[in-house]
């Protein structure tokens, strides 16, 4: 019979483990606390590295259906808007690492990843089921649900998350804490804007204690806006996600060039997240123990600074989908195989991501060596083949 892997969490990075494994044979329970399988938020980056496992698992033709394929990445000053540097994705990307650099709506990745696992017979996709505990032994592994179910599995992926409760049980290391720093995220139809506004590419306005990043989605027919600046809220930032108006932000843009300025006066409805985080992963011991692991935000949650978030789960998906169908392998032993091989991966995203934020949110001297070296050294700096070659 083949392994039964256990998935709490369904979202990018549960949905990604499921598909990963029923591709190895493997056969899945998912187990998603929502009434349905639903994703909100806005756009995300998917560079070559992950574009290459989505492509890999036969969904090319899918991810091409729905999300946009800019040419070039743009990095200008928020004060002045002056061009700082240039990276160019596009053909120029695809012949660097073998495929293209996109962008798309997180809810558009969900529904893929969802429509290509409804038409696989291995998996059980389960909502309205809240995860309580989970026991484990050499035998295998109990999860416990709030309504009383009990499920056995040969092992756990814990996908649930920023505040995971599979994490929780497993490491007791407490809570994710505030980074100080709260993102203003919007996507409007491209046709609703000016014509100066609408942009087929990546651009990155970088300003003192903010920073503002807009690419298209949805085949390029809308574009994505996320806003960044330091401050605080009130409240449980577990349930921080609030529609919200510009005004506040429009204050924290008063210093800057008019075209930001003026794209953000032009988009009415914002949403507000907090943003969370924890230190960069320290060991394997971190991702996997015994027959549980963590993959995704549960693993390795990081401030979005490197666009990485999504696709670290999707690569961590893949390889869990790899060392699990090995049948020759144990299933505590191909666990710690995965561990082994994602944590330093994941820990350097993640310290690069909080190093980004320094860089990008940069004021006095630091700030104005920031724009020299990229106007000086451009695609140099802004390139990372040790990031976008698939590893």
């Amino acid at each position: 019979m083949s392994r039964n892997t256990l998935i709490v969490g369904g979202g990018i990075g549960g949905l990604a483990a499921a598909l990963a494994c029923d591709r190895r044979g493997l056969q899945v329970e998912l187990f998603e606390r929502a009434c349905e399988f639903s994703e909100v938020g806005a756009g995300i980056q998917l560079g070559p590295n992950v574009v290459q496992v989505l492509h890999g698992w036969g969904l090319k033709d899918a991810l091409s259906d729905v999300a946009a394929f800019p040419e070039r990445l743009q990095v200008r000053s928020a004060l002045s808007g002056a061009e700082l540097g240039v990276l160019r994705l596009g053909s120029v990307a695809v012949a660097r690492y073998g495929s293209p650099y996109a962008t798309i709506h997180r809810a558009d990745l969900h529904a893929l990843l969802l429509n290509a696992l409804r038409q696989q017979t291995r998996v059980q996709l389960a909502t309205n089921s809240v995860v309580s505990r989970f026991e484990q032994d050499e035998d295998g592994v109990l999860l416990h649900t709030a309504e009383g179910k009990a499920v056995r599995g040969d092992a756990l992926l814990g996908a649930d998350g920023v505040w995971s409760r599979v994490r929780q049980q497993l490491l007791h290391d407490g809570e994710p804490r505030p980074t100080g720093h709260l993102a203003y995220r919007a996507m409007v139809p491209q046709s609703a804007l000016p014509d100066s506004l609408r942009s087929q590419q990546i651009t990155a306005w970088l300003g003192p204690r903010l920073h503002v990043v807009q690419y298209p989605v949805r085949g390029g027919a809308w574009l994505n806006v996320v806003a960044i600046v330091h401050g605080q809220v009130q409240g449980d930032p577990q349930h921080w996600d609030h529609s919200t108006n510009a005004a506040e932000l429009r204050g924290n843009l008063v210093s800057t060039c008019a075209p930001l300025q003026n794209l953000v006066a032009a988009i009415e409805h914002w949403r507000l997240w907090a943003l969370s985080i924890r230190a960069p992963v320290a060991s394997a011991r971190e991702l996997a123990q015994g027959r549980v692991a963590l993959l995704g935000d549960a693993a390795h949650p990081m401030v979005p600074y490197l666009a990485q978030g999504a696709g670290m789960a999707i690569e961590d998906a893949d390889e869990l989908g790899r060392v699990l169908g090995n049948d020759g392998v144990a299933v505590a032993a191909a666990l710690s195989h995965y561990a082994a091989r994602r944590w330093q991966r994941n820990a350097r995203v993640q310290a690069r991501a909080i190093r980004n934020g320094q860089i990008f949110h940069a004021t006095g001297l630091v700030r104005w060596g920031r724009d020299a070296s990229l106007k000086l050294l451009g695609e140099r700096l802004l390139d990372m083949p040790w990031l976008y070659r698939t590893p």
